[in-house]
């Protein structure tokens, strides 16, 4: 079974062995309204925890998408860049942004669970 944790930006990762697929909330989603534009990161691209690496522009605002961890991108979701509505179908789902191979599993301890994420957000 994956692990999916959250970060404060609004990002989720869900972990599968040494591979995380990242993407944005739900929440974020729905703040940001019809998703318009999505740029994504290129294969191999390395990037550090908490490092800007995606943008995603909808017609209310443009998003920075941060990396909630470490490691080397192994894919990006090109049928966001043909479709980007598609984050706005299912951004917890089939609309991930990116994998990443991970450099460090400890930094996912440093991310929000399920139920933490549910009471941060009804704190906004």
């Amino acid at each position: 079974m994956s692990e999916v944790r959250f970060t404060d930006q609004h990002e989720w990762v869900r972990v599968d062995g040494d591979e995380a697929t990242i993407g944005i909330t739900k929440f974020a989603a729905e703040k940001l309204g019809d998703v318009v534009f999505v740029e994504l990161p290129e294969a191999g691209r390395r990037i550090g925890a908490g490092g800007e690496i995606a943008v995603v522009e909808s017609v209310k605002a443009a998003s920075d998408v941060y990396s909630p961890v470490s490691g080397e991108v192994t894919a990006n979701n090109v049928a966001l860049v043909a479709d980007p509505a598609k984050v706005n179908e299912d951004p917890e789902g089939t609309s991930w942004f990116f994998k990443i191979k991970l450099a460090d599993k400890g930094e996912l301890a440093k991310l929000m669970t399920e139920d933490q994420y549910a009471e941060f957000v009804k704190g906004l």
